[in-house]
C-alpha cells in the first residue's frame, strides 16, 4: 500500500527565499481510484519549471482525472504528489459568473489590494481592457475564454492547467489563442499541463507530448522543432504521426 503524501509548495516574497525547484510537479505511484475502479495506476510524472508540456490520451484515459488532483480538486488515493501552491486552471468552458462584471469575474475569489487594478492589468494583457465593464452574456466565445485566462494569470501561477480550453472555439479564434497563450506563457514562465485531444494542438504548442493510456503515462517525447511551427514541415508530421500511432489511429485508413 502506497502511503498518500501531498506537499504544495510554497513561495514567499524574502529575499533570501530558496529558487524554485527544477521539477515543480513531481508525481510518484499516482492513484486514483472511484470504488473499484482504478482511473490513474502508479503514475509517475515530472514537469520541470517554466517546461509548457501536453497531455494526451483516448476518451476515459484519465487526463482530466490527472489535472483535477494536480489542480486540488480531486484527492488522490495514494502516492506522493508535489506541487506548487500557486496554480491555476482554465476549463473548456469559461465559468465565469453571469452576474459580474468582466473584471469582477477576474478578481473571482481573490482578497487583493486595488482589484480592479490588477483585474485591468490581466485583462490588457489578453487584449480585453476595453471589455472590462462587460456582461458575461455579452462575451464571443473567444473573449470569454480571455477572461478566464486573465482570472488565471491574475493568480500569478506557478502551475497553469488547462482542460481543453480552446475545444469549443472556431477554427480562426482558436489560432489566435494558441497565440495568444504562447505568448503570455513566454512572459511570465509558468509550467503548464495542457489536457487536449488534439494531436496538432498538443505538436504546436508543446516543449514535450506525453501519452496517457490506462492510468499511466505510455510516451512522453520531446519536441524538438523550433518555435513558430508549421505543420508542414517534416519534423511535425513525423512527430504527428508517431503520437496518432500511439493514440490507435491507422493513418493509411485516416486519410483514405
Amino acid at each position: 500500500m502506497h502511503t498518500l503524501t501531498l506537499n504544495l509548495l510554497r513561495q514567499t516574497a524574502r529575499d533570501d527565499a530558496p529558487a524554485l525547484p527544477r521539477t515543480p510537479v513531481q508525481a510518484q505511484n499516482l492513484s486514483k481510484r472511484f470504488g473499484d475502479n482504478t482511473i490513474l495506476d502508479n503514475l509517475n510524472l515530472e514537469i520541470r519549471a517554466g517546461e509548457f508540456v501536453a497531455l494526451l490520451g483516448r476518451s476515459g484515459s484519465g487526463k482530466t482525472t490527472l489535472l483535477r488532483a494536480l489542480a486540488g480538486l480531486d484527492r488522490i488515493s495514494s502516492g506522493t504528489l508535489n506541487v506548487p501552491q500557486a496554480r491555476a486552471a482554465v476549463f473548456q468552458e469559461p465559468r465565469l459568473m453571469p452576474w459580474k462584471r468582466a473584471w469582477r469575474n477576474v478578481t473571482l475569489g481573490l482578497k487583493i489590494d486595488r482589484p480592479r487594478e490588477r483585474a485591468l492589468a490581466a485583462l490588457e494583457e489578453v487584449g480585453l481592457a476595453h471589455r472590462e465593464n462587460a456582461w458575461p452574456a455579452t462575451l464571443s466565445g473567444g473573449e470569454a475564454q480571455r477572461v478566464a485566462l486573465a482570472r488565471a494569470l491574475v493568480r500569478e501561477p506557478q502551475l497553469l492547467l488547462l482542460d481543453e480550453p480552446f475545444a469549443a472555439l472556431d477554427a480562426l479564434t482558436r489560432i489566435r489563442m494558441h497565440q495568444l497563450i504562447l505568448s503570455l506563457w513566454r512572459q511570465h514562465r509558468p509550467s503548464v499541463l495542457l489536457v487536449t485531444h488534439d494531436v496538432d494542438e498538443a505538436v504546436l504548442l508543446a516543449d514535450r507530448v506525453l501519452v496517457l493510456e490506462q492510468g499511466r503515462i505510455a510516451a512522453d517525447i520531446t519536441i524538438t522543432q523550433q518555435r513558430p511551427r508549421s505543420a508542414q514541415a517534416p519534423q511535425f508530421q513525423q512527430v504527428r504521426t508517431q503520437l496518432l500511432q500511439l493514440l490507435g489511429v491507422e493513418i493509411e485508413e485516416f486519410f483514405n
